[in-house]
């Protein structure tokens, strides 16, 4: 998915009656109209909505909080991806429901990917997006050579290693190209819908987001991980369209339920870097 970004919408001007000046710079990596301008604080930028709000992204040059922000993201990632090897069983109401363990951690590098489009727009969230993705990719890469190099002769634990810590191509590719569209358009949609109605309705933005981008790495997730099973009948292709849609409704659901720590968390970020 390519990283695109769309110019503000707002009231069009006649170049006859208003001479051409360079325009400034939004924190998002945007540019603004020449009726627009940063705010006053140095540290945050604002862009017109099509109805007339506005949407205002803190400068990242000036953040003591986003190097934070962005460790966390990166963190949780990793962590959900070793913690998905191993399987967890819950009982609710006498059904059983399977989950990996990634599925604990994992939703919450989705609410951080709100937190950072939310707070320093879409450029700098897709930056941390891709740093996040070469992280994983280099992780899987350490792993794979630690996984192939000679054990010594006295050491047992070979086979434990590569439960946990093996690699198998096909699923790192799963995740990692999964992780990389569904976190890039979780992020483009939430920028998008608040250049377009401004700041109001923060809830509107978060799950909308999410809906989009959890489906997209779902699906990429499972169909990429499970596809050659499915071509050589190993696997029923209805079979991994429930795994997607139960993982997908999920996720979904983990972000519903922490709205109110994610409204507090933004609240918190944004008064910190004064867009409050």
């Amino acid at each position: 998915m390519s990283s695109q970004s769309t110019a503000p919408h707002g009231a069009s001007t006649h170049p006859e009656s208003h001479p051409t000046t360079p325009a400034p710079a939004l924190a998002d990596g945007l540019v603004t109209p020449n009726n627009v301008s940063p705010n006053t604080t140095g540290t945050a930028a604002t862009t017109p909505g099509a109805t007339g709000t506005t949407a205002r992204f803190a400068d990242v040059a000036r953040s003591h909080l986003f190097v934070y922000v962005a460790v966390f993201f990166v963190s949780f990632l990793l962590i959900s991806n070793i913690g998905a090897t191993k399987l967890i069983t819950l009982n609710i109401g006498g059904l059983d429901l399977y989950f990996d363990g990634g599925a604990m951690l994992f939703p919450l590098t989705y609410i951080i990917g709100d937190l950072l489009s939310e707070v320093y727009g879409f450029k700098v969230a897709s930056r941390t997006i891709i740093l996040a993705f070469g992280v994983q990719i280099l992780a899987s890469c350490c792993f794979w050579l630690v996984q192939i190099a000679p054990p010594a002769p006295d050491y047992a634990n070979q086979e434990a290693f590569e439960a946990v810590l093996g690699v198998v191509p096909r699923f790192v590719a799963a995740s990692v190209f999964g992780f990389l569209f569904g976190q890039l358009s979780n992020s483009y949609v939430l920028v998008w819908i608040k250049r377009r109605f401004g700041e109001r309705a923060l809830w509107v933005r978060l799950i909308s987001s999410t809906i989009v981008g959890e489906l997209l790495d779902t699906i990429i997730f499972c169909f990429v991980a499970w596809g050659a099973d499915i071509a050589a009948g190993n696997v029923e292709f209805w079979s991994i369209v429930n795994l997607s849609l139960v993982g997908w409704l999920y996720k979904v659901g983990i972000e519903v339920v922490f709205l109110p720590l994610t409204y507090a968390v933004v609240g918190v970020v944004k008064r910190h870097e004064g867009l409050r």
